[in-house]
Parts: structure tokens; C-alpha cells; sequence
């Protein structure tokens, strides 16, 4: 079988089991399961096919015109580089594991069906963003994972935050996709194709008219997609979902996606400083920004959504210095160790038998009864952190590296001014990082909070992908000098210089934090136990904090966070407050000129169509008073009108003559 029909069937395949897995979801449940695992790791295995056969040599492209377009036509095209079989397999990989984990932690979910079906979708249409290589075919996979998050982030509809948190995703990720299809368009209609090898082309030869315009239209979407400052503010609320989806999202698909597209058109923002020096800042801000906000949080859902926000600004800032190998490099070692960890934190949520305890401020003794979690978020949360030899550290690195060679001046293809920020911006978040990651594993693991009952060893499916994650979570970074080939020839390795920055930082903030934990832990009496509602097999059926009569988690004294924070603690944990900007900016503009619609169309075209209405009503009124069936009343009405016009023909005819 020829490598170009392996890479047709990888996103094929999960596609195809979607479709059977709706319809057959009712009919014949039994096989709901074997649909949803099966063809995702039938993807998974021909993917390391695919990427075994490509080698990170030349680049398989194959192609056939899908329609007659004019001018610039559409082709179902494939592009697979060393990117794009890396990044097929991560996302192949990352979905079995979800598949799998998902058959123990929604077992007894009612709707699990077209859960699994949509987890496939899902997948099929981030394989096809990924082996794409027309915009346009490109642009239909982007657009069928907004509608999957839309249902995936909402899948417990029963909950207001679901359904705002759902519909919040999808009109912030819209509101980016609106320019970033005009920017495909403008793109497209400077280089006359939508094919990316076209692109680049004309992109070398000087092809494009308007490089800036179009990088900064891309760039909205890319913000939106991947949860780049401003529009990253529906990605912390779509932990409303059932975890293994916020696994998939923030490990290997959605978000993964606006990373990846800027990676392959990395010339296209090239040819522009001033994109790149947007994307910089845009990459600082998101890292600053998130890793205050997460070591503010007490949900350690909410710790782990900021993380991503700020493990992406990470790999948006190697692409605002020009090293598409950086990015990806970081984005493969991210979506394991990510993965792993939304996984193990689903195992701590399903320990507890309710959503209720994803605030870590309410945990205790979980270290021995959920160890599988335990050890295995431990290796995450290293990684996470960048300490060596976690695979965290090299992708890091790698980034660091390629900010201080721009910085410098070793590398061109951008400002200087960009390397510097994303430099002094990536140090700091390491230290912030390793900050909030120790902070997540003392209060999760060691603290002190109310004990919920115990429901019992996880499920096999659950642990066991815990330990498969858990592998290139540790290792996959010790695999940075064989993958130069893969990323453009440009070597990955850690230099000394930024390796004993980024290290020395992140070792000074876990140390801050575990004195500032310790301190804090000794003046703290233990929390008193809190009453439990017991729920031990989904996330549905969450308890308010205020219906059990509990402090509110900024109140918690013990919790390391505040201190270090300072005043920057109560605005880091309410995101800096941008939602309420966005409401009164424009959620409450709009919604004010949609009463204004409203008010105008009530009183003031509705009062013309009433008046039209009465006015033949009031006129087929007096018409019907007219008809009478009285032969003398019409004969009277004959002779007075008669009379009536007898005596205005003759005034005119006196005017007349008078004139």
C-alpha cells in the first residue's frame, strides 16, 4: 500500500467511525465502543506508518483537483513534511488514549454515544488540518472542530456553564475565524492558489502584495483558534466539558491547530516584521499573563487551562522568531504531557465521585488513593515545569534557544526586538511555571482540605493510559538529537547559557513556593470536613460551593498563591478582569442596539402595519354598515349622491366662467 493512500485512510478512518458510531448508537449499542477505539487506533498505528515512511526527508505531496474554481482552483492535496507526521501521530495517539480513558470515566454517561462519535470527528477533521495541503480543504477541518468543541465543551447541557462555556467558545473562536477566512482569501488571491506549496513559492519570489494585511487578518484566527491574548478567554471556561475532552483539546487538537497552520505558513508572516513583532508581543503577554493567572486559580482544572494558554504562547513566540522547528518541537512534548495531565486530573475528579473537588483547596489523601494519578501527574507537572530531563525541558529550551540566537542577532528572520521580549517573557514564565505547577501538586496531593469518600481503584482503561502518557512525558526529549531532520535541519539541543537561566529560575520559583506552602501550612489549622454528595460516575450533578456553606477559595489561608501574588491576586484569578472588559466594550453595546432593534420594531413598524391593518379594517367596517339589503335606503343614497354631484359640477362650472 503506497504512503500517500496510508495518509488518505488516517483521517479517514476515525471519520468513518464517527458516522457508524451515530448511527448505530441506539440500534446497537455493544458496538459503540469497538467504534470509537478502533478506528481512532487503526489512525493512530498508520500514522507512525506514514511518518516512518516519510523519515523527515523529503515532503510526500499528492494531489487531484476536487472542483473547477476559475482562477484559483480547489485541490484535495496532501503535504506531509516531518511537521506534519509528527504531528499526525501525537494527535492519533492523544485520541486512542482519550478513547480509551473515556470508555471507564463515562461508562455510565447516557449520552456517551455521540460523545465518542464527536471525540472522532474531532480527530478525522485535526487530521485533516494536519496532512491538508490546500487552504481551502484545510479551512473545512478547522471549521468542523469549532462545531465539535461547541458540542463536546457543552456535552453536560443540563449546567448553565456548560452551555454559556460552549457558546462562549464557539462566538470567541468565530470572532476570529471571520478575518482569518478573509486573510485565506486576500492570500490566496495574491499567490493565485490555495495549495501551501504554491504559497510558499510565490511567497519566496516576492508574490505577495500585501504580506502585512494578510498575516495580521491570519493571526486573529490563529489568536482565537489557539487562545492568544485577547481571545483566549473561552478556553479556561470550557473545562465545563467532561475532562477527557479538555485532554483532547488542549493536547493535540484545537488548540494545536492555529500553532500548526502558522508553523506551514511561517514564510507568509515572515515577510512581514511587523507581524512578527505583533506575534511577539501578542506570545509574551499570553505567557506573563496566563501563569499569573493559573497560580491564582483553585480549580485545578482552571490551573491546567492557563497552563495551555501559556505552553502555546511559548510555541507562538518561537514562531514570532522564526523557528517553525522550536514550535512544533515544544507543541509535540506539550500535547503529552498535557494530555497526561488533564487524564490524571480526570482520575482525582473521578476518585471523588463529584466535580465538586476540582478545587484543590477541598482535597486530601489522594496521594494514596488515586497513586496511579499520583505518580504519573508528578512526572507531568515535571515536565510541565522544564526540569531535566522531563521532556518539557528540551522543547523549552529549544524555544529559549531560538529567542536568544534572534535576540542576538544570529537570525534574521526577525526584529531583534522580538527575540528579546519573547526571551525575557519565556524566562519568566519558567519561573512562574515551575511556581504554580508545585503549587497544583502540594494543595492537590498534600493538602488538607475535605476527604471524599472513597469510590474505589480507577478503571483499568483509565490507569493504564495514564502509565502510556506518562513514557514520552519523560522521555521523548532525550530524542532531540535525532530529530534535527524533522524540523528543518535546525539543531534542537539546550545551550548553556539558557539552560542554567530557564532551569536556575524554575528551580528558585518551585523553592519560593514550597517555603512560602510550608510557612502557611504551619500557621493553618486542618480544614474541617465538608459535607460530600456522592456521585461517582460523571461530572454532572455539580455542588455549588454556597449550597455546602464553604469559604470562598481566595478566603483559603493556606494557600501559597495569595502571598505571592500580592494585590495581583484577586485580579489574576478573575483573568485580569478582560471578560468584564469584553461586556462592557461590546457584549453590552450589542445587546443594547438588539433593544433598540427590538424597541423600533415593536413601536414604530409594528404601530405602520397595525394602522394599515385598522385602517381596511375600519373601512370594510363601513362598508358593511353600507349594505343594508334595503332597496329604498340604496335608492335614497342614488338620489343624495346624485345631488351631491349635481351641485359640485355646477360650482365648477361657475369658477370656470368667473375665471
Amino acid at each position: 500500500m503506497t504512503t500517500t493512500t496510508l495518509a488518505v485512510l488516517v483521517p479517514l478512518l476515525p471519520f468513518l467511525g464517527s458516522a457508524a458510531g451515530l448511527l448505530l448508537g441506539r440500534t446497537a449499542p455493544g458496538f459503540v465502543r469497538p467504534l470509537a477505539v478502533l478506528p481512532t487506533l487503526a489512525a493512530a498505528v498508520l500514522a507512525v506508518l506514514v511518518a516512518a515512511r516519510q523519515g523527515g526527508g523529503k515532503a510526500i505531496d499528492a494531489s487531484t483537483q476536487l472542483t473547477p474554481t476559475g482562477s484559483v482552483p480547489i485541490d484535495l492535496s496532501l503535504h506531509i513534511d516531518g511537521f506534519a507526521a509528527l504531528t499526525a501521530v501525537l494527535v492519533g495517539v492523544v485520541a486512542t488514549c482519550v478513547q480509551i480513558y473515556s470508555t471507564g470515566y463515562l461508562r455510565a454517561d447516557p449520552r456517551y454515544p455521540s460523545y465518542a462519535a464527536l471525540v472522532s470527528l474531532f480527530t478525522s477533521a485535526m487530521l485533516v488540518v494536519v496532512y491538508s495541503g490546500d487552504l481551502m480543504v484545510l479551512l473545512v477541518g478547522w471549521e468542523v472542530m469549532g462545531i465539535c468543541s461547541y458540542f463536546l465543551v457543552g456535552h453536560y447541557w443540563e449546567t448553565p456553564e456548560a452551555r454559556s462555556a460552549s457558546l462562549k467558545a464557539f462566538l470567541v473562536t468565530k470572532l476570529g475565524d471571520v478575518p482569518f477566512l478573509i486573510g485565506l482569501f486576500a492570500l490566496a488571491t495574491d499567490a493565485g492558489t490555495f495549495r501551501i506549496t504554491g504559497v510558499l513559492g510565490a511567497v519566496a519570489h516576492g508574490g505577495l502584495d500585501h504580506p502585512t494585511l494578510i498575516a495580521l487578518l491570519l493571526l486573529a484566527g490563529v489568536a482565537g483558534k489557539s487562545a492568544q491574548f485577547p481571545l483566549h478567554t473561552w478556553l479556561p471556561d470550557a473545562m465545563a466539558g467532561p475532562t477527557p475532552v479538555s485532554a483532547l483539546i488542549h493536547a493535540a487538537t484545537m488548540v494545536a491547530a492555529g500553532i500548526y497552520f502558522t508553523a506551514r505558513l511561517l514564510p507568509v508572516f515572515a515577510a512581514s516584521a511587523a507581524a512578527m513583532t505583533v506575534l511577539a508581543v501578542m506570545a509574551a503577554i499570553t505567557m506573563v499573563g496566563s501563569a499569573l493567572a493559573a497560580l491564582a486559580q483553585d480549580d485545578i482544572k482552571r490551573v491546567l487551562a492557563y497552563s495551555t494558554i501559556g505552553q502555546l504562547g511559548y510555541m507562538a513566540g518561537a514562531l514570532a522568531v522564526g523557528d517553525r522547528g522550536a514550535a512544533v518541537f515544544h507543541l509535540v512534548s506539550h500535547g503529552a504531557f498535557k494530555a497526561l495531565l488533564f487524564l490524571a486530573a480526570g482520575a482525582v475528579i473521578h476518585a471523588a465521585g463529584t466535580n465538586s473537588l476540582t478545587a484543590m483547596s477541598r482535597m486530601s489523601g489522594l496521594a494514596r488513593r488515586v497513586p496511579d494519578a499520583y505518580w504519573t501527574m508528578t512526572v507531568a507537572l515535571l515536565a510541565l515545569a522544564a526540569i531535566p530531563p522531563f521532556a518539557g525541558f528540551f522543547s523549552k529550551e529549544a524555544v529559549l534557544v531560538a529567542a536568544e540566537h534572534t535576540a542576538l542577532g544570529e537570525r534574521d528572520v526577525a526584529p531583534a526586538g522580538a527575540g528579546w521580549t519573547v526571551l525575557v517573557a519565556g524566562l519568566l514564565t519558567a519561573l512562574l511555571t515551575a511556581a504554580y505547577a508545585l503549587r497544583l501538586w502540594l494543595r492537590t496531593f498534600r493538602g488538607r482540605g475535605a476527604e471524599a469518600p472513597d469510590h474505589g481503584r480507577q478503571p483499568i482503561a483509565m490507569t493504564s493510559v495514564l502509565w502510556v502518557l506518562a513514557i514520552p512525558s519523560l522521555g521523548f526529549g532525550l530524542s532531540v538529537t535525532y530529530l534535527d531532520d524533522w524540523f528543518d535541519g535546525h539543531p534542537l539541543t539546550p545551550t548553556l547559557t539558557t539552560a542554567v537561566l530557564g532551569t536556575g529560575l524554575a528551580v528558585a520559583g518551585a523553592a519560593v513556593t514550597y517555603a512560602v506552602w510550608r510557612t502557611l501550612a504551619a500557621r493553618t489549622p486542618v480544614t474541617a470536613l465538608v459535607p460530600h454528595v456522592d456521585h461517582p460516575d460523571a461530572e454532572a450533578g455539580q455542588v455549588e460551593a454556597e449550597a455546602l456553606h464553604l469559604p470562598h477559595p481566595a478566603e483559603d489561608p493556606a494557600d501559597p498563591g495569595r502571598l505571592l501574588l500580592g494585590p495581583l491576586h484577586a485580579p489574576a484569578r478573575d483573568g485580569f478582569h478582560l471578560d468584564a472588559v469584553y461586556r462592557t466594550a461590546f457584549v453590552r453595546p450589542v445587546l443594547a442596539a438588539a433593544s433598540l432593534v427590538r424597541f423600533l420594531d415593536r413601536e414604530v413598524v409594528d404601530t405602520y402595519v397595525r394602522a394599515a391593518g385598522n385602517s381596511a379594517k375600519g373601512l370594510g367596517w363601513l362598508v358593511r354598515r353600507a349594505q343594508t339589503g334595503n332597496v329604498q335606503t340604496y335608492l335614497s343614497a342614488l338620489l343624495a349622491g346624485s345631488v351631491v354631484l349635481a351641485i359640485v359640477a355646477v360650482a365648477l362650472a361657475n369658477a370656470a366662467a368667473g375665471a
